[in-house]
């Protein structure tokens, strides 16, 4: 399992998303590809892949790539999914998500709470950190990215102290959805091994 949590800290929660203006909901563009770059390959669905989206760290928006359906490559219909997924926020009640559309939950967690759910390897992305090349390939891998904003100061002590690796994918800042497609690339290569 390939699991990619993006840290949204801008995306209003008030339902004030518009399908019109995604760069001024937050970002929801960027995070929208985000999504279909975790999981879209040309002709399908990556089964084995997961997007995670902690958004102003109260609610993570979670895509299942092994039970979503109709996810579609173009932003808005995405960002329209998740939208809609924070639209029913108030149906997630505890450590209980809810599912408003198949492959497509909102639960109350935060990073430390989304980080503690997932299994494998934490990967943190950042500029600063070793050259992706320079690593070894890890097992059922856990990349975490934050979107247009540097990570907070407490997400990066929660990441220090958690993080098992912290990678940079290249010498140029890349996008979030650019960075997941680097980082799908080196796995699907064996670290550039195997093509």
């Amino acid at each position: 399992m390939r699991d990619f949590v993006c840290l949204a800290h801008e995306v209003p929660l008030d339902g004030t998303v518009s399908l019109d203006d995604l760069p001024g909901a937050g970002r929801l563009d960027l995070l929208a590809r985000f999504v279909t770059s975790a999981l879209l390959t040309s002709h399908g669905v990556r089964e084995d892949a997961a997007a995670h989206l902690v958004v102003r760290d109260e609610f993570t928006v979670r895509v299942d790539g092994a039970t979503v359906r109709n996810l579609r490559p173009d932003e808005r219909s995405t960002a329209a999914r998740l939208r809609d997924a924070l639209d029913a926020r108030d149906g997630a009640i505890g450590h209980q998500e809810a599912e408003p559309s198949p492959g497509v939950h909102v639960g109350r967690f935060d990073l430390a709470a989304t980080l503690s759910r997932l299994d494998g390897p934490l990967v943190q992305c950042h500029e600063a950190g070793t050259p992706l090349s320079e690593e070894s390939v890890p097992d059922d891998p856990t990349f975490v990215l934050s979107d247009h904003r540097d990570f907070t100061d407490a997400e990066a002590d929660l990441l220090a102290e958690r993080a098992d690796a912290r990678v940079s994918v290249g010498p140029e800042r890349l996008h979030a959805d650019q960075t997941v497609t680097v980082a799908h690339n080196w796995l699907d290569t064996g670290g550039y091994r195997t093509y």
